[in-house]
């Protein structure tokens, strides 16, 4: 007698039977209570214990959104009601949501690094969430987190109201440490998409006792905090790639230094351009300079015909024809006229290439100065 083939739908786990539940999805559901349910539901378990591993963090305490912007918007949206503090250079996930709650948006020094004592200044009883970036997407400006926790305790120990405190992560994972207890947030927020890994996943660690709530409705998943089906393929993919940044952290960090340090130092001894924010507080992957009087999208589009693909800001801004707000922030008197550019390295990255990259600005400038300077 003919064995029919087992029936189950592709990309999920290969247990024996016949799959009739669609409905719940064409690949398990990992919500399911039946047995193919269960198996979906111990990756995701896994790889949440694997990412809360690495962030020296309770398994509990790891939520999976589908982003970093999503990540922020729930740290931000989901707090209760109450005054938050944030700088003025953050991502645009995290300035937007917080002009719809009341926020106070604290200047960052010419080196593009918020003072923690302007911090201090700035928390009342009113106070609920601070929200700073630990590494800047644009300038790459390593932020003082730790201090800015130390002032956060301080208030908390002396104070009724209790204030939280949030830190896109984002752009930090490649290169910085990330123990959440010795950074001393309560939140972090995390991407796949900045660590070699998809798109479409991230992640928010919430530590136990934060008051946070969901800002989407419509189901129980991730503790009630992000509802909707878990992307499960995802979160494993996040876990690896979260794994292998760590092994490979402390040698990429050392080689990509070099090359950032060089590339620096060719730009103001060739091209008397200055880097935008801190020389030494700053990520080892980030080279941005301005380029007075010549508009940055030309700049960009100069390079991509030679093969070189850089930007002028963040990628969620880019094409709107404004300076980037972060170099704005940190130097007032930019005009829209002047052209900033944002080099960022990674693992492929090699000297050649940023060789490459200087004879082509050489004849870049050289073409464009006789038309805009």
């Amino acid at each position: 007698m003919h064995k029919s083939k087992r029936k189950i739908p592709a990309g999920t786990t290969a247990l024996s039977g016949r799959y009739l539940d669609y409905a719940s999805g064409t690949e398990a559901n990992p919500s399911a209570l039946h047995e193919l349910g269960a198996a979906e539901k111990r990756k995701l378990e896994d790889a949440r214990a694997r990412v809360a591993k690495v962030l020296g963090a309770h398994p509990d305490e790891i939520i999976f959104t589908s982003g970093g912007t999503e990540s922020n918007n729930l740290a931000v949206l989901g707090m209760p009601p109450g005054v938050m503090v944030t700088t003025n250079i953050e991502h645009a996930s995290v300035l937007e949501p917080a002009k719809k709650r009341k926020a106070v948006f604290m200047p960052v020094g010419e080196t593009g690094l918020i003072d923690s004592r302007k911090i201090r200044a700035a928390l009342s009883r009113n106070t609920i969430l601070i929200s700073v970036m630990y590494a800047n997407n644009e300038i790459g400006t390593i932020q003082p987190l730790r201090e800015i926790a130390k002032e956060i305790r301080h208030w908390n120990k002396n104070r009724r109201n209790k204030i939280y405190f949030h830190t896109d992560a984002v752009q930090a994972v490649n290169y910085l440490q990330l123990g959440v207890e010795k950074l001393g947030v309560d939140m972090l927020s995390l991407n796949a998409a900045k660590i070699y890994g998809p798109r479409g996943i991230g992640a928010l660690y919430v530590r136990r006792g934060t008051p946070l709530g969901p800002i989407l409705l419509g189901g129980e998943q991730e503790r009630g905090l992000r509802p909707g089906t878990e992307n499960v393929a995802g979160a494993t993919a996040l876990a690896e790639c979260l794994e292998q940044a760590e092994k490979i952290k402390k040698s990429e960090v050392k080689r990509l230094t070099t090359l950032r340090d060089y590339f620096a130092r060719q730009l103001t001894a060739r091209f008397n351009l200055a880097v935008n924010g801190d020389l030494t507080k700053r990520l080892p992957n980030n080279v941005n300079i301005t380029v007075p009087g010549i508009p940055s999208d030309l700049l960009v589009l100069e390079l991509s015909a030679r093969g070189i693909y850089a930007s002028a800001k963040s990628a969620c801004k880019s094409g709107d024809g404004k300076a980037s707000h972060v170099v704005a922030a940190i130097n007032p008197k930019i005009k829209d006229t002047d052209g900033s550019l944002r080099f960022s390295l990674g693992r492929e990255t090699k000297k050649s290439d940023i060789d490459y990259t200087l004879k082509a600005l050489s004849e870049i400038l050289k073409k464009l100065k006789k038309w805009y300077i």
